[in-house]
C-alpha cells in the first residue's frame, strides 16, 4: 500500500495468469499515472497522494489454471506488459486514442466479440453459456463450480481489502478490470446483505466503482451473480454511490458493453445515484496483435484519467 490521506484507489484485477502482486500494481500505477500526466499534469500530485492497494488473487488463478495443465512465464508476461506501457506513453495527445488509430492496430479483429454477441444469447437460453466459459476460462468458470471454494477464496481476498479502507473511513474508488468486476460486484452485495456483515459495513459506501470489460452486462453472467434471486433491493448492492462502466471496441468479455439500461433498477430504487457507460478504443498490443480488452491499455486511456480526476477534484461522479 502505498500514498497518504484518507482517500483510497483499490484495484481488482481479472481472470488468467497475473504478474506478482507489486509487479501487477507497478505496472498498472505506472499506467494510471502516466494517463494522468499526459491529459491532467496540474492533478499528478492529488494521484501521487492516493492511498493504492490491490486485490491480488493471481496465486488462486494460477492454482486452478496450472491444475489443467496450463503454464506460465512471468518474465516474458511482465516483460510485454511492459512493452505494452511503453508504447502506449509514445502517444501524447488524448485526442489519439479513437478509430483512426485504432484500426491501424495489428491483428485487430472484430471476430470475437461478434462471435460472443450471437452465441451467448443462444448458449444462455440452452443452459451451456458456463460449459462455454468453462471452455475458454479455465479458472473464471471455477468461480461459478459450486463443488469449489474458489470463489470463497477470491471473494475473501477482495472482501479483506475493502473492509480494511471501509474500517480506516477512507474515500474509496474501486477500480476493477474484467471478471475481476464480477468478483467485486458479488463482495459488494455481500458487504451490503450478508447478516454478519450488514451491521458493520451496510452504511459504508464506494464513492466511485469504475469497470473496464466488465461481462456483468451478459444474462447468464448475471443470473449467477451473489443476490441474483432476491427480491427489490435486496438483490443489489447498495453501497455504491456512483458507477462509472468502461468497454472498448471489440473486447469480447464485455461484447454486452452497456450496463446502464441493465441495471437501471438500482437507479429506480435509489441503491445508487448513477450508472455511465463509456464506449472506448483500447490501443494495447500484446505480443504483436492487438488486445482490445488488455488492463494496461484500459488503465492509461483519457477515458479514465478524465473519470479519476474528476473524482479527485469533485469527491464524486
Amino acid at each position: 500500500m502505498s500514498g497518504s490521506g484518507n482517500r483510497s484507489l483499490l484495484l481488482v484485477h481479472g481472470r488468467d495468469f497475473k504478474p506478482a502482486a507489486d509487479s501487477y500494481m507497478d505496472l498498472s500505477t505506472a499506467a494510471l499515472r502516466s494517463g494522468i500526466e499526459r491529459d491532467f499534469p496540474d492533478s499528478l500530485d492529488s494521484f501521487d497522494a492516493l492511498n493504492k492497494s490491490i486485490a491480488w488473487y493471481g496465486d488462486l488463478n494460477a492454482g486452478a489454471l496450472n491444475a489443467k495443465g496450463k503454464r506460465y512465464d512471468e518474465t516474458l508476461d511482465i516483460a510485454d506488459r511492459r512493452n505494452v506501457l511503453a508504447n502506449l506513453r509514445e502517444i501524447t495527445a488524448r485526442k489519439r486514442f479513437g478509430i483512426r488509430q485504432y484500426d491501424k492496430l495489428p491483428g485487430k479483429s472484430a471476430v470475437p466479440e461478434a462471435v460472443v454477441d450471437i452465441v451467448a444469447p443462444v448458449l444462455g437460453a440452452l443452459g451451456l453459456c458456463v460449459p462455454m466459459i468453462r471452455s475458454v476460462s479455465k479458472d473464471f468458470a471455477q468461480y461459478f463450480d459450486r463443488k469449489s471454494n474458489y470463489a470463497m477464496q477470491v471473494r475473501e481476498r477482495v472482501k479483506e481489502r475493502l473492509c480494511e479502507l471501509m474500517d480506516r473511513g477512507d474515500r474509496i474508488v474501486l477500480l476493477s478490470h474484467g471478471t475481476g468486476c464480477v468478483v467485486a460486484y458479488d463482495v459488494l452485495w455481500q458487504i451490503s446483505h450478508d447478516p454478519d456483515l450488514k451491521e458493520k459495513y451496510g452504511d459504508k459506501k464506494v464513492e466511485l466503482w469504475i469497470t473496464l470489460g466488465a461481462p456483468l452486462g451478459d444474462n447468464s453472467i448475471r443470473k449467477r451473480l451473489l443476490g441474483a434471486k432476491e427480491k427489490s433491493a435486496a438483490k443489489f448492492p447498495v453501497n455504491v454511490m456512483f458507477w462509472h462502466n468502461v468497454a472498448a471496441e471489440d473486447d469480447y468479455c464485455c461484447h454486452d458493453n452497456t450496463l446502464a439500461d441493465d441495471f437501471k433498477i438500482m437507479m429506480q430504487q435509489r441503491v445508487v445515484s448513477a450508472v455511465y457507460d463509456h464506449k472506448v478504443f483500447n490501443l494495447a498490443v500484446r505480443y504483436g496483435k492487438s488486445n482490445p480488452h488488455s488492463s494496461i491499455g484500459y488503465y492509461i486511456h483519457p477515458r479514465i484519467s478524465k473519470i479519476l480526476v474528476d473524482w479527485l477534484q469533485t469527491g464524486a461522479m
